[in-house]
């Protein structure tokens, strides 16, 4: 079987290239899909044109069709500092290793009462710091979170019902960027509370970026990227991984991904 090689840190690490798992959520334009925000439904239309019908069961040629997606809400994305400021900073720029080291790490959030009496569930520094052992920090780029209760229904859920989903206190993304880490993986739809008042806190430290600034040259670390809506199944263990976080090239601050993880061959 073909095999990956890759020195980081002055480390070797090896994968067998045909054995991976894809951990993004596939997007089906023909089944139920998950509900994020109040969008409407990920749409595919057949594209018709004078003297052309883009769908063979129709009677056309081929099949073409156009969609309708919003990236941040359909499935699985990657999103760039742009996602919160005033000028563009495109997301296709970003993460463009062939591959690079991961550590897989499950998290149980901790049960919190919020100021409104909502019971709400925060992944802390905390439990980030007891998660990611000392001896996976040599030249780890990417962290991957797996949150519990986990299990299929996350491929499928309606996350604008409550309970809400859980989400990162400031100081957990803070805490990754201290340390170095330049992209996360996350398998909720926002690092921050679904509904904060507009101030995605967590994006911010994870970016470098002040509270209430817009401006995209002053975030410190313009390179990170968040990925969002990962689902890791239960039988994919802990660990350390090789990464293979695969953007669609659109020239947008989020876009589609399919984040792959090459498990470790035995040194």
């Amino acid at each position: 079987m073909p095999t990956l090689s890759i020195e980081i840190a002055g480390q070797q690490y090896r994968a067998y290239a045909e054995s991976v798992y894809d951990i993004s959520i596939p997007l089906d334009f023909n089944a139920t899909q998950l509900q994020a925000y109040g969008a409407p439904t990920a749409r595919a239309t057949t594209y018709l044109q004078v003297g052309f019908l883009g769908n063979v069961q129709q009677g056309g040629s081929c099949n073409c069709q156009s969609y309708q997606v919003i990236p941040h809400c359909h499935g699985t994305h990657t999103e760039s500092v742009g996602h919160i400021t005033r000028s563009a900073v495109v997301v296709n720029t970003l993460a463009t290793q062939a591959l690079m080291l991961a550590e897989l790490i499950t998290i149980k959030p901790t049960k919190i009462t919020n100021k409104n009496q909502i019971e709400d569930q925060l992944i802390t520094a905390n439990d980030l710091q007891q998660a990611i052992q000392p001896h996976a920090l040599k030249g780890l780029s990417a962290v991957v979170i797996r949150t519990l209760p986990n299990d299929a229904n996350k491929l499928t859920r309606n996350y604008d019902a409550l309970p809400y989903p859980a989400y990162f206190e400031p100081a957990a993304l803070a805490w990754l960027a201290s340390i170095g880490i330049e992209h996360v993986l996350v398998d909720v739809p926002s690092v921050d509370r679904m509904i904060d008042g507009g101030q995605l806190l967590a994006h911010r430290a994870f970016w470098g970026l002040p509270v209430g600034d817009t401006e995209a040259a002053h975030a410190s670390r313009p390179q990170a990227t968040i990925t969002e809506l990962i689902f890791v199944p239960d039988h994919i263990q802990d660990g350390t991984y090789l990464l293979s976080l695969q953007i669609a090239p659109w020239c947008t601050d989020a876009a589609p991904s399919r984040p792959l993880l090459y498990p470790l061959l035995s040194q």
